[in-house]
């Protein structure tokens, strides 16, 4: 390689690793907002219902009726009594990690959750970036959860 060409191939390396820098210098929201740069939205969950996971065992759809605004985020319930229980309790519905992928916190990323993608472990919600990442999650929940809380909140500044 000719000298000119590896100093030009070295200053484009420094300056991706400044833009690199410069991007992930600015911190995440601590929970996760669907839609917000899409759709103008700042659902936590999807618009997804955070309770009906461990009471419903299943992802249930939100409503704009039965909505509440916790820790800069609008959450959206299926029913008045979920809206109250999380009211009561928004820590132990709130989806672990703001809603980012618990997988990608476990390997120092915050990556959206899709509320599709969960699991319930221990009474606490885990989202995952799609279900192929879930499969790898199930394969040591309790090994990228330690690492996960590791991780948390470091993750939202990379």
């Amino acid at each position: 390689m000719k000298k000119s060409s590896l100093f030009y191939a070295l200053i484009g390396a420094v300056m991706a690793i400044q833009g690199a820098v410069a991007v992930h210098a600015e911190t995440l929201p601590d929970i996760y907002q669907s839609g917000k740069s899409e759709f103008g939205s700042n659902n936590a969950v999807g618009g997804y219902d955070a309770v009906a996971y461990q009471k419903a065992n299943a992802a249930v759809p939100g409503s704009k009726q039965f909505s509440y605004a916790w820790k800069g985020a609008t959450w959206q319930f299926s029913s008045a009594e979920n809206l109250e229980a999380f009211k009561a309790a928004p820590d132990t519905y709130a989806p672990k990690y703001g809603g980012y992928c618990a997988y990608g916190v476990s390997q120092g990323y915050a990556v959206h959750g899709d509320p599709q993608a969960w699991t319930v472990v221990d009474g606490k919600l885990y989202l995952n970036y799609d279900k192929d990442v879930q499969k790898t999650w199930n394969n040591d929940r309790p090994g990228y959860i330690k690492l996960s809380e590791q991780n948390w909140p470091k993750a939202l500044t990379k």
